[in-house]
C-alpha cells in the first residue's frame, strides 16, 4: 500500500508529538512492503535514507506545532496548502497520528484519525481558557471525525470516553497502545543522578516523588499539593519533596503554573518542599525516575498516561489516580486514590512513603508491567488496523 501520513506534529514535545515520533519510527522498522509518504511543514532530516519513506515538505507561513494549540489557530491557507500537497499523490489510505494537526484531505481513499482521549469534552472548563478556543476545538474535532472512516485511540478507557463524550460509534474505533522508549531503564550511576537532581532544582539527598507532564488544570496538581499539605500537617512524610517537571508555559496549551506557584509560595509547609523543575530532556528524566520514591499521576483523566510507563520502566512505582486509563495501564504497579478526595490522596501518599515493603513490591511490579508495553507492539497493532481499513475499502464495506 501507499500510505499517506500527517507528520506536522513530529516536533511537538507533548504526548501526541511523542506518540507520532515513536509510532511512526516503529512502523517504518516493521517488515512490510508498504510505502510511506510523510507530509510535513518542517524538515525531518532524521528520516533521510529511511527505506520506503518519502518526506514531502510543504511550505507554510507557520509550523503546525506553533499554530495548532489551545491559544492559537492554524491559517486556512496553510491547511489548504497541506491538502493540495496530499492531492498530488496517488495514495491508498491516509493516517493522522494526532487530531491536533488534522487538515482536510480528499475522500478518494479511506482515512484513519487518531483521537487520544475525550478529556476536552469531559472537562472543557479545565482544558480551555475561553469560549473561543473551546468552539474552535469543537469545530475541528467534529469536522475531523466526520471526514474520517475510522478512529484510532490509545486505550480501552479512552475508547469508552470517546463513545460517551464525543458520541462516536464503538464499531469504528480501533485501539492501539503507547510504550516507553528503550532509553527509559533503571540507572544507578550516582553522578548522573546527582546532575539530574541539580537540574531539577532538587536538594541532593532528599526522598522525593516526581510528577512529569503538562502543568494543566486537568492534571489535578492542586489536589496533589492539597493532599501533600494535609499529610505534612498531620506530622507525616516530613522529609518528602516533590519535583514538578513540565513546561511552565504549557507549550501553547492551558497551563495553571501561576496558580500552582502562588499556592506553593503561600504555604510555609510546601514552599521549600515543592520544586518547579521545568522541561527536562529524556536523559535527565531517566535519572529522576530511577531515583524517585514514586511517580505521581493525579489526573482526573488520561488517554494513556505515558509518563507512568516511562517511570515504571525505570523501576518507579506509581502514585496514581483511579480514573481514566491509569488503572488499565499501571495495573499492579500503582497505589491508587480518588483524585476528587483530598483525604484519599493524602492517605495514599503516606502509604507510599512509609510502607517500604509495599513500595518495593510495587517497584518490582513496575518493571514487569512496563515490559508489556513496546512501540513495536503498538506499531503492529496500528498497522493491523490500517490494513483492515484498507481491506474493508477494497471489499466494499467502507464504514
Amino acid at each position: 500500500m501507499k500510505i499517506g501520513i500527517d507528520a506536522t506534529c513530529w516536533r511537538n514535545n507533548r504526548g501526541f508529538g511523542r506518540f507520532t515520533r515513536e509510532i511512526l519510527t516503529a512502523l517504518f522498522q516493521l517488515d512490510s512492503s508498504h510505502d510511506y509518504y510523510l507530509f510535513t511543514d518542517q524538515p525531518l532530516s532524521e528520516l533521510d535514507n529511511t527505506p520506503n519513506v518519502e518526506v514531502v515538505l510543504v511550505e507554510t507561513s507557520r509550523p503546525t506545532t506553533e499554530a495548532a494549540v489551545a491559544d492559537s489557530n492554524r491559517s486556512p491557507i496553510d491547511m489548504l496548502r497541506m491538502s493540495r500537497a496530499v492531492s498530488r499523490y496517488t495514495l491508498d489510505l491516509f493516517f493522522f497520528p494526532a487530531v491536533y494537526s488534522w487538515f482536510p484531505v480528499s475522500r478518494r481513499f479511506p482515512i484513519m484519525l487518531t483521537v487520544m482521549d475525550a478529556i476536552a469534552e469531559h472537562y472543557p472548563k479545565l482544558i480551555f481558557p475561553g469560549w473561543r478556543s473551546r468552539i474552535l476545538w469543537t469545530l475541528k474535532i467534529r469536522g475531523a471525525i466526520w471526514a474520517s472512516d475510522r478512529i484510532l485511540t490509545i486505550s480501552n478507557a479512552a475508547k469508552k470516553e470517546i463513545i460517551e463524550y464525543i458520541g462516536v460509534d464503538a464499531d469504528v474505533i480501533d485501539v492501539t497502545s503507547c510504550a516507553p522508549n528503550p532509553q527509559f531503564h533503571v540507572i544507578r550511576d550516582k553522578d548522573l543522578i546527582r546532575g539530574a537532581k541539580v537540574r531539577a532544582k532538587l536538594p541532593p539527598d532528599v526522598p522525593f516523588i516526581v510528577f512529569v507532564g503538562g502543568l494543566a488544570p486537568h492534571k489535578n496538581l492542586h489536589g496533589l499539593l492539597d493532599g501533600f499539605e494535609r499529610a505534612l500537617s498531620q506530622g507525616r512524610v516530613p522529609n518528602l519533596h516533590f519535583a514538578l517537571v513540565g513546561d511552565f508555559s504549557g507549550a501553547g496549551f492551558f497551563s495553571n503554573y501561576d496558580s500552582l506557584y502562588d499556592r506553593v509560595q503561600g504555604s510555609s509547609m510546601l514552599r521549600d518542599r515543592v520544586h518547579f523543575s521545568g522541561f527536562m530532556p529524556d536523559e535527565d528524566l531517566v535519572a529522576i525516575y530511577s531515583s524517585a520514591l514514586a511517580a505521581a499521576m493525579p489526573s482526573y483523566s488520561e488517554g494513556f498516561g505515558l509518563p507512568a510507563v516511562e517511570a515504571m520502566a525505570c523501576g518507579a512505582p506509581v502514585l496514581s489516580s483511579d480514573r481514566g486509563s491509569l488503572p488499565e495501564v499501571v495495573g499492579d504497579a500503582g497505589l491508587y486514590f480518588d483524585p476528587f478526595d483530598i483525604e484519599s490522596i493524602s492517605e495514599a501518599l503516606i502509604e507510599m512513603v512509609e510502607n517500604t515493603r509495599l513500595r518495593e513490591k510495587l517497584a518490582g511490579s513496575a518493571l514487569t508491567r512496563a515490559g508489556q508495553f513496546t512501540w513495536e507492539r503498538a506499531a503492529r497493532l496500528t498497522l493491523q488496523h490500517l490494513e483492515g481499513m484498507y481491506e474493508r475499502e477494497i471489499f466494499g464495506t467502507r464504514l
